[in-house]
């Protein structure tokens, strides 16, 4: 296999600002946020049930993650909906499911 020539690598800075995004990612709870909001979306109250932590954690999770850009929310009355904006979490997570998820081999 032949190495890679430096006009095909991803720059310095760039990788950079994905090291950022994977270590904003890597919580189990943001995961399973992720993989919840990867088929809809949901309020700050139905993420936190589902992850067994106080409502709080959760914005605080939420907005880790919304300041990478992966994820954006709207308003509707009173409530907030929060949804995933960067289509390639799905690509991201089928990667963990298929490793580690129940159906891994």
């Amino acid at each position: 296999m032949e190495p890679r020539s430096d006009t095909e690598l991803t720059s310095l800075d760039d990788l950079n600002v994905a090291a950022e995004c994977l270590r904003t990612i890597a919580h189990p709870h943001r995961l399973r946020m992720i993989e919840m909001m990867l088929g809809g979306r949901y309020t700050v109250g139905e993420l936190a049930q589902a992850c067994e932590i106080p409502s709080h954690m959760a914005s605080e999770h939420l907005r880790l993650m919304q300041r990478c850009g992966l994820l954006e929310s709207q308003r509707e009355g009173r409530k907030a909906f929060y949804r995933v904006a960067e289509p390639q979490l799905e690509s991201v997570m089928q990667c963990v499911q298929k490793r580690f998820g129940a159906g891994k081999q």
